[in-house]
């Protein structure tokens, strides 16, 4: 779609000739920008409720950087999250954010970064992130960040695994008061069952490669989650704090 297309729908809206809402559906697949080496996705708030979120894990920090600089150059005022990046990326990040670098933060127990240019609520209720044990913390970390730049009420219950369950139990109002579940563990990855027959909410179970040889790196856990007995625990990939927020987030706003 070029400049002379998007001025025809703007000027059929003026003419009364075509709905507002029908231009949003004709404006939701606008080009991408073509950096060579990244094609950055400029209207994926506009399709998905959320900017497009950059991984940094395999990127250079330039090129980094430089699709941060193209997304700060854009009018809308969204947030910018980063996932596995690291100090290097986040200097090279914070040098090429100009105006924005004083919100650059980097957050180097999970690894992410974030731009927050807008701290509007837009979930309808609280997502609460749940760890079975402290060695978990980095994976729930990347949820809670994750929730939170995306525009939701988000809190942490951090070390309360099933070696301990009695740590569980004494916070069940925490529980019952969140609208969405994000729950952490590794080693056997009991704890989303758990957590799963108290509530009547969305549990979110995410597997970390936290344990011994047996564990696999994950796959225990990762296994032990989708067999369980919970009937409304849903699961994603082993270490994916990200992407059990981006569903969390996506329950919440409904």
């Amino acid at each position: 779609m070029n400049a002379q297309e998007i001025l025809k729908i703007l000027q059929a809206v003026e003419a009364g000739k075509l709905a507002p809402a029908h231009a949003i559906d004709r404006l939701k697949h606008l080009p991408f920008e073509d950096l060579g080496f990244a094609k950055v996705d400029h209207h994926r708030a506009l399709r998905q409720g959320f900017a497009e979120v950059i991984l940094g894990q395999g990127k250079t920090a330039d090129e980094v950087a430089r699709i941060v600089q193209a997304m700060l150059a854009k009018k809308s005022k969204h947030n910018i999250l980063i996932t596995r990046a690291d100090s290097k990326i986040f200097a090279a990040v914070k040098r090429g954010a100009g105006k924005y670098s004083k919100l650059a933060k980097f957050h180097p127990l999970s690894g992410v970064i974030t731009i927050a240019r807008n701290d509007e609520i837009v979930g309808n209720g609280l997502i609460l992130v749940v760890s079975a044990g402290t060695s978990d913390i980095p994976v729930a970390e990347e949820a809670l960040l994750t929730a939170r730049i995306m525009g939701n009420q988000a809190e942490n219950l951090y070390d309360v695994g099933v070696a301990g369950i009695h740590r569980l139990l004494e916070n069940r109002g925490a529980l019952t008061e969140a609208r969405v579940i994000i729950c952490v563990a590794g080693m056997e990855g009991a704890l989303p069952s758990v957590v799963g027959g108290l509530v009547a909410v969305p549990v979110i179970a995410v597997p970390t490669s936290v344990g011994y040889g047996a564990s696999f790196q994950g796959v225990a856990a990762l296994l032990g989650m989708l067999n369980s007995c919970a009937s409304n625990v849903c699961v994603v990939n082993i270490d994916n704090g990200f992407g059990a927020a981006r569903v969390a987030s996506a329950i919440n706003r409904l």
